[in-house]
């Protein structure tokens, strides 16, 4: 029991990461899309967990808020839109399947190299370093010897971890997040200009009574359906 107790941690990672992973497999493997979004929603959460215990409570709220939220709405829109009522009777397996899951398997392999030789394989024994704000400077130390050196040092001041993460998202990181922004921006203009359809002279003089006409029949079924 102690030993569980002291790997508790440990045992949560890996209940949390296995539901995600395959929560994240199933938002691409399900043919439904509301049971797509379903699964993507539950993803969105795990990794909110997953934040939560490497310290970073603000990303986690972010996470839950925004994604699980907000992009969460948008993504029922769609479906809304799309309005499937029923689903075309094809098999699930496709001949792409195999080509995916290796270049998946390649980007795995890559990240996992990357992690494990570069800065981020550095264990974080200081979790308020997470919540505090760094300032570099240059500073000179003399040595036992009577030499003087001059390097960078950095100095840590606990503020916080939202004060932390828009500090250095505004300030290190200030062209990478607009970059995002314009890239976004980009996209949702696109996404307008292909969405939207142009209507003729005759179309625009008689769309309104076209949803009055349409209106007024789905009232007549609803009534039909609840007598």
């Amino acid at each position: 029991m102690d030993a569980l107790t002291a790997n508790m941690p440990l045992v949560v990672f890996l209940l949390v990461g296995t539901v995600t992973v395959a929560s994240a497999i199933l938002v691409v493997a399900m043919r439904n899309p509301v049971h797509s979004a379903l699964f993507l929603l539950v993803t969105f959460l795990c990794v909110a967990v997953l934040f939560v215990m490497r310290g970073a409570e603000f990303v986690g709220a972010v996470q839950v808020l925004v994604y699980a939220g907000g992009i969460m709405v948008l993504f029922l829109f769609v479906v809304m839109l799309i309005n499937v009522r029923t689903l075309p009777e094809e098999r699930i397996t496709s001949p792409y399947w195999l080509g995916g899951i290796a270049v998946g398997a390649a980007i795995f392999i890559l990240l996992a190299t990357l992690v494990r030789t570069g800065p981020y394989h550095q264990e974080v024994n200081r979790p308020d370093i997470l919540e505090s704000i760094a300032t570099h400077t240059m500073e000179t130390t003399v040595a036992a010897n009577g030499k003087a050196t001059t390097g960078p040092v950095v100095h840590y001041t606990l503020a916080g971890n939202s004060e932390a993460v828009g500090n250095s998202l505004y300030q290190e990181y200030l062209v990478p997040f607009e970059v995002a922004s314009l890239f976004l921006l980009v996209a949702m203009i696109g996404a307008i200009v292909i969405g939207k359809r142009e209507l003729g002279a005759m179309e625009e003089e008689t769309a309104p009574d076209f949803i009055l006409d349409r209106v007024k029949t789905e009232h007549e079924v609803k009534e039909v359906v609840n007598a």
